[in-house]
């Protein structure tokens, strides 16, 4: 961490579409939605996020946060739901990409999320709702944890980035 503090971790959950809108823009800017804002004022350089994506119930990738927050209105993302269709996503931070997969090739979240400290909170026959919303702090277990697998989904041969 660039101030020497611990790096918090995020879940970023949203759907395949945006997952690849953000790739389109090399993993260098994730929004958030507009009711996030105090989540974003928390995010810092060095903190880690982890994309799990909507429908496909799978982890996607992680990257690294390279700035505060700030706010934008260009259109990049969009909710699925017609009435938030007005949703910009305006909150931001730059990131860098430390390991990413193809939507395809997304590790399925239930098996790493049923060992999941932060999904516990909620009954085991409905895990899902552990993602339900955009933004959920993790602790640095469950991180490692979702890590792992992804890098070991990775083709031998691949390179990793980051930590």
């Amino acid at each position: 961490m660039p101030d020497g503090s611990m790096p918090t971790y995020w879940i970023i959950v949203g759907s395949p579409d945006n997952f690849m809108r953000t790739a389109e823009h090399g993993f260098t800017v994730q929004g958030l939605k507009s009711r996030h804002r105090k989540k974003a004022e928390r995010m810092k350089p060095g903190d880690k996020i982890v994309y799990y994506l909507t429908g496909r119930k799978a982890f996607g990738g992680i990257v690294t946060i390279e700035s505060p927050y700030f706010e934008s209105h260009e259109r990049i993302w969009e909710s699925g739901d017609p009435k938030k269709a007005a949703e910009d996503y305006p909150f931001r931070v730059r990131i860098s990409p430390d390991v990413v997969l193809p939507v395809l090739d997304a590790i399925p979240a239930e098996p790493i999320a049923r060992r999941m400290t932060y999904v516990a909170k909620w009954p085991a026959a409905n895990w899902t709702l552990a993602f339900q919303g955009n933004v959920h702090e993790i602790n640095e277990e469950d991180f490692h944890m979702i890590r792992d697998a992804i890098v070991s989904a990775i083709p031998v041969g691949v390179g990793v980035a980051g930590g």
